[in-house]
């Protein structure tokens, strides 16, 4: 069983929680088009797992951009903002498995790259902020994933040991992220990373198409 010997489990944001992987790219690619720049097809393998700071430091860094590290990060919430608000779901299942922990008594975090501002927002779109003791954003740590800072964190707000966390995560940096926090890690499909699905099985404890399909193999 996946929740044996698990007292807590750690969610990631985009692509995990909620369907918004889809997003980012269209968004980078309007961005950069601000400033006379094609989007670069490595940028993705070069961000991922950056807090949302440091993707804004590397922004400003490798394409020379005279806006200030604020500037840049309003710009990117701002650009978000309505597609956050009216354009991203929750993923399949997600609210059930939620809810299935609650009744569990199994606290529950967030470990997410993104802003605060746009972790709020989704959060109390869809209703569910009160699932969480804790949300934690990679800008309140010293280095995002795949370093454990984000996961040891949240842990340490639950007050649970980190051998005995859950993680879900969509991405490699993210798996890797939460392996190097040794906790438990089940990688969840999402389609923006499908290319990498063989390499997410093999670096982590379990993986899963979808949360409902999850619930379904425990009898939920």
């Amino acid at each position: 069983m996946i929740l044996t010997d698990i007292d807590a489990v750690i969610f990631d944001l985009d692509g995990t929680l909620i369907d918004s992987m889809w997003m980012w790219r269209s968004i980078d690619i309007e961005y950069l088009a601000r400033f006379g720049i094609e989007m670069p097809e490595d940028l993705q393998k070069f961000i991922e797992g950056m807090s949302f700071s440091e993707t804004a430091v590397y922004f400003k860094n490798r394409f020379g951009l005279s806006d200030s590290l604020e500037q840049i990060k309003n710009d990117w919430n701002a650009m978000a903002w309505d597609k956050y608000l009216n354009e991203v779901p929750l993923k399949e299942g997600a609210i059930e498995l939620l809810q299935y922990l609650k009744e569990l008594n199994v606290p529950a975090g967030i470990a997410t790259s993104n802003s605060r501002e746009l972790t709020e927002l989704i959060i109390n779109r869809h209703n569910i902020a009160g699932y969480f003791a804790s949300i934690r954003t990679s800008c309140e740590v010293l280095k995002g994933k795949p370093s454990p800072d984000i996961y040891l964190l949240v842990a340490k707000d639950l007050g649970v040991e980190p051998g005995r966390c859950l993680v879900f995560e969509d991405i490699i940096q993210g798996i890797m992220a939460g392996k190097n926090a040794g906790m438990k890690v089940c990688a969840v499909y999402d389609e923006f990373s499908r290319d990498f699905t063989d390499e997410k099985i093999k670096l982590a404890d379990y993986y899963v198409r979808s949360f409902k399909e999850l619930l379904q193999d425990i009898g939920r």
